[in-house]
């Protein structure tokens, strides 16, 4: 009988040498403190890498290292402060984003906003009426606030929409903008893009709230009226000042052409501040890297894959999903990338740069699938632990 055999090394885990690479290594490594066992450890460092390894496919019975059990409980019943790794990502997105001030003209922070479907199908008694049809959609329906500053995008905070009789999204919205630090608002000028979900009256209104002093830069449908009775399609001018009815102070007008069903389709945007029809239009469109983000978290980091039976299982599963979304954002930053970005790549390489025995575990499983075929053809698989 053959041997192959495969010798693993371990030795003691130093701290990589990019400086982006490092602090994302010791924010993987203050989220595992936050677990209370080392077997809770080790599941959330299962669970990441199942997030990042899966493309797209993210459930617990493909999972390699640890069971469909193990992560069912470690999603809906162990005791483990979501907040709390909530609390530890914000504060790290914060430091990077406060690294982006400069002296002289500064930069510009976006606050995307927008509700997107997690689309499920079936039953799921135990979301009572959280999963819901809404806009001929049946799934989960979550407004989400996402933040972009030079080269850092992040996902910073979501509510979930519960339908007629609840908040509506432009109500949810405003209280993601009261999640917003103060020291993000004081530190730069901001401007929140929206749809024409969030081009309420009211919505504009706090907007120019003293509390709030932010710039709006929004959609409205092609009906909405003016004070004096017109309908804003009958405008000729872009960038003119316009009164909307029921608003008592000015916003400036806009729009964009969009592509739709091989169409082009006139749409309308405003903003509270005063700018020229192109620069509307310019920022305008930014509001749609939103939607890049929900196409990558729901088709590479499975974010619309959860099947568990508690509301707390569900938001662990969202919460995690996008956490690792953004340890393959930031890999993809390390690498020096700043054109096209290859999810799949960035994942793969958040996955060997810092849960490499994650992926080791995972090949190990693998390999011993093989054993038949070793077997078969007189080998033997044997596998050798060194320490150095």
């Amino acid at each position: 009988m053959e041997y192959v055999i495969i010798v693993l090394y371990f030795k003691q885990r130093t701290m990589l040498p990019h400086p982006i690479l490092s602090q994302v290594d010791e924010l993987l490594c203050s989220l595992k403190e936050l677990m209370p066992t080392i077997y809770q450890k080790e599941t959330l460092e299962s669970v990441l890498g199942l997030f990042l390894h899966s493309q797209g496919n993210a459930v617990p019975h493909h999972c390699q290292t640890k069971s469909e059990s193990a992560i069912s409980r470690f999603l809906n019943h162990y005791n483990w402060s979501t907040r709390s790794l909530i609390r530890t990502v914000r504060s790290f997105i914060l430091n990077l984003v406060l690294s982006e001030r400069i002296k002289g003209r500064k930069l510009i922070l976006q606050v995307i906003l927008d509700l997107t479907t997690l689309e499920k199908v079936g039953k799921f008694v135990h979301l009572k009426e959280l999963v819901r049809v809404y806009n001929h959609k049946k799934g989960l329906h979550i407004v989400v606030l996402y933040l972009v500053i030079g080269n850092w995008r992040f996902p910073w905070s979501f509510r979930v929409y519960r339908g007629k009789g609840t908040s509506s999204p432009s109500q949810l919205a405003l209280k993601l903008l009261n999640t917003l630090p103060s020291i993000l608002t004081k530190s730069f000028p901001i401007y929140v893009l929206g749809d024409t979900a969030f081009g309420t009256i009211k919505f504009i209104e706090k907007l120019r709230d003293s509390s709030f002093n932010h710039h709006g830069i929004l959609g409205i449908p092609n009906t909405r009226k003016l004070t004096d009775g017109r309908k804003v399609s009958e405008l000729k001018t872009r960038g003119q000042q316009v009164y909307l009815n029921g608003l008592n102070f000015p916003v400036f007008l806009s729009w964009v052409w969009l592509k739709r069903d091989g169409k082009r389709v006139k749409r309308f945007v405003i903003s509270t501040k005063p700018m020229k029809g192109k620069t509307i239009v310019r920022w305008g469109k930014r509001r749609w890297q939103i939607e890049g983000f929900f196409k990558t978290a729901k088709h590479q980091f499975s974010l619309h894959r959860f099947g568990q039976k508690t509301l707390l299982g569900v938001y662990r599963w969202l919460i995690l999903s996008l956490v690792s979304y953004l340890l393959a954002y930031w890999i993809y930053l390390h690498n020096g990338y700043f054109d096209d970005l290859d999810w799949y790549d960035s994942a793969e390489k958040a996955l060997v740069l810092l849960l490499p025995q994650i992926l080791l575990l995972s090949l190990i499983k693998k390999l011993k699938l093989l054993n038949p075929w070793f077997y078969k053809h007189g080998l033997e698989l044997c596998l050798v632990r060194c320490k150095m």
